[in-house]
Formats: structure tokens, sequence, C-alpha cells
């Protein structure tokens, strides 16, 4: 496991230590998901097992609703994949910096890819091409990140019973979610398309099985293409 060779190394040092200041809100976010899930009705165990082979907040808080309506598995599946589709583009840039690596180390880092360590990592080495203290640091940044999900999260699993409905600790998941879209959303096209799957998860409220949220993902990627394919280049507007 590489990051276990790179540990003393300074700049897995400063991952982690970059990772912390921003993992508050993942930690918060953790534990609501957490406590969420046996709230919803899923056993510990099950819940557990979530947690750690799932390892994607979104998803989960995503499939709950749909498992509690005995959703169609097609329907499950869909919109998990939908969530979830913004790792593609994380995976493809990553790929840029560690495509040389064997697959099944790449398949094993994968695991450990999450939003934030996106963010920190590109604004870490914003430009895409491999350089040897990219893996420590990456290694310090995920399993930091990792732990920070993790820990809370099956906290929130075994103390779920014994945490009230009534302390509204679901809000500092919204929060927790809140910036973390903030973080990610970059440029004009961006914005928009985070407006634009706003509205859309509005007007589509009333749809059965939670599938305005694909409806808003779906949305989304619409109006953050549109924008990028008819939006001036930028030699373009330099000319103008």
């Amino acid at each position: 496991m590489g990051f276990f060779l790179y540990t003393r190394d300074p700049e897995f040092q400063r991952g982690a230590r970059e990772m912390m200041g921003i993992n508050l809100g993942i930690a918060a976010w953790g534990m609501v998901t957490g406590v969420t899930m046996v709230k919803a009705g899923l056993p510990v165990w099950q819940a557990l097992i979530m947690s750690i082979l799932v390892y994607g907040g979104s998803a989960q808080l995503a499939a709950l609703p749909l498992i509690n309506s005995n959703a169609p598995l097609w329907v499950l599946w869909a919109t998990a994949f939908c969530v979830n589709l913004r790792f593609v583009i994380f995976s493809a840039q990553w790929r840029q910096v560690f495509g040389h690596l064997p697959r099944a180390r790449r398949i094993w880092m994968s695991y450990f890819a999450a939003d934030l360590n996106y963010v920190a990592f590109f604004h870490r080495f914003p430009e895409a091409k491999f350089q040897p203290e990219q893996l420590p640091y990456f290694w310090g940044g995920a399993i930091t990140n990792y732990l920070s999900w993790q820990v809370p999260a099956l906290a929130g699993i075994l103390a779920a019973n014994a945490i009230p409905t009534e302390w509204g600790i679901g809000f500092a998941g919204v929060l927790a979610l809140l910036g973390l879209a903030l973080s990610l959303m970059r440029g004009l096209d961006t914005w928009i398309a985070g407006i634009v799957a706003g509205c859309a998860a509005v007007a589509a409220y009333g749809l059965p099985l939670h599938l305005n949220v694909v409806a808003a993902i779906a949305a989304a990627v619409v109006a953050g293409l549109a924008v990028e394919r008819w939006r001036p280049a930028p030699a373009q507007e330099a000319a103008r």
C-alpha cells in the first residue's frame, strides 16, 4: 500500500495538513449520513457495510429514500450512477497525472479519490503532468479525507438511536454539501449548471422515486455543455 511508504514524506504531511483544514464539514456530513442510514431503517450491520463499501455520501443519501420506497433496482443504480458522474471527469484529469501507474494500483487509488482530494490536489499541482511528489501528496490528503469521513460516519451509525432527531444535525450536512458544491463551481459554465440544477430539482420535486435528482443532473449537464459550446473562445473574446 503506497501511503505507508510515503508517511514520512513532507508532501504526505502537507497533503494531510491541507486536507485537515477543509474536512470539518466532511466530518459533519459523514456523521449525518451515518445517522440518516439507521434512522431510515437500515440495520446497523448493513449501514456499516454500505459506509465502507460505497464511501460516497451523496450516493448513499440519494439511495436511501429509494430503498425505503422499494424503488426498482434500475432506478437505484441509475440515480447512484448519475450522482457520481462527476468522478468520471475527476478521474479523466487524474489519469493525465497517474495514467502511467499499473492498473491495479490506479484502481486502488480510485477508491480513495474524493471531491475535496481533487480540489486540493489540482490547487497544489495545477499542471496536469506527473511529478514524483504528487503520489505522497495524494495519499496524505486521501487518507486524511477517508478517516475524516469514515470515523464520524461509523460513529453516527453506532450512536444513531441515541441521537435525537430534534438536534437537527442534518443542517450540518446541508452546510457541508453547500460548501463542497461552491468549492467546485468555477467559471460561468459551472455556475449556470448549478443554478439550472437547483431550479430543475425544485420544479421536478413532485416526480416519484426522487427522480427529481436525476432530472436536475441531466439539466445541469445539458446547460453546462451548452454554455461551453456557445461561449466565445478566449482568442475571440480578446479580439473584440
